[in-house]
C-alpha cells in the first residue's frame, strides 16, 4: 500500500534545499508607485504633490502626517524627509482622455489596464504609467515627460 519498502525515495524528495528568493514583479512596483500614495497607500486623489524625491502623494496624507505629532507614532520611512508643507509641491496634472478607471461600474468583476494611465504629458502625449519618466517643475508644478523636456529647450514652463 504504501511505505511497504517497494519504493525507494530519491535525494531530492528528501533533502530540500534553500528556497528561492522571491522577486518583486516589476509592473506591479511601477503600478504601487505611480498609482498609489506613498504615504497612505490610497489610490491618488487630486489634490497630488510631490517631493523632491520623485514620490506622489495624497495632500491630505501629508497634512494629516504633519499635524500628528505624537511621540507615539512612529515616523513613516516613506515621508520621514518632510518636515512642512513647503518641502512638497502641488502638480498641476493633465487628465487622459482614454482612461475609464472611475467612470465604470464598480459592481462586479472588471478589467483594470494597469497600463493605461490616468494622466498623460500635455506635450508629447505619454502616459503616466511608469514606463517613462516624468519631471515637475518647483516652480509652477507643471508635469511633462522627460521626452518633452528634451525636445523643448526652452528654461521656462511649456504653458
Amino acid at each position: 500500500m504504501g511505505c511497504d519498502g517497494g519504493t525507494i525515495p530519491k535525494r531530492h524528495e528528501l533533502v530540500k534545499g534553500p528556497r528561492k528568493v522571491e522577486k518583486v514583479d516589476k509592473v506591479a512596483e511601477l503600478v504601487a508607485r505611480w498609482f498609489y500614495c506613498a504615504l497612505s497607500q490610497e489610490k491618488l486623489r487630486r489634490p497630488i504633490v510631490a517631493c523632491e524625491l520623485g514620490r506622489l502623494y495624497n495632500k491630505d496624507a501629508i497634512i494629516e502626517y504633519l499635524l500628528d505629532k505624537s511621540p507615539d507614532k512612529t515616523p513613516m520611512e516613506s515621508a520621514s524627509h518632510i518636515k512642512s508643507i513647503k518641502n512638497v509641491t502641488e502638480l498641476q496634472l493633465v487628465d487622459n482622455p482614454a482612461w475609464s478607471g472611475d467612470k465604470e461600474s464598480i459592481k462586479g468583476d472588471k478589467y483594470d489596464d494597469l497600463q493605461c494611465a490616468r494622466f498623460i504629458c500635455p506635450v508629447v502625449g505619454l502616459e503616466m504609467n511608469g514606463r517613462h519618466r516624468f519631471c515637475f517643475l518647483r516652480s509652477c508644478g507643471c508635469v511633462f515627460s522627460e521626452r518633452a523636456l528634451k525636445e523643448i529647450k526652452a528654461e521656462v514652463c511649456h504653458k
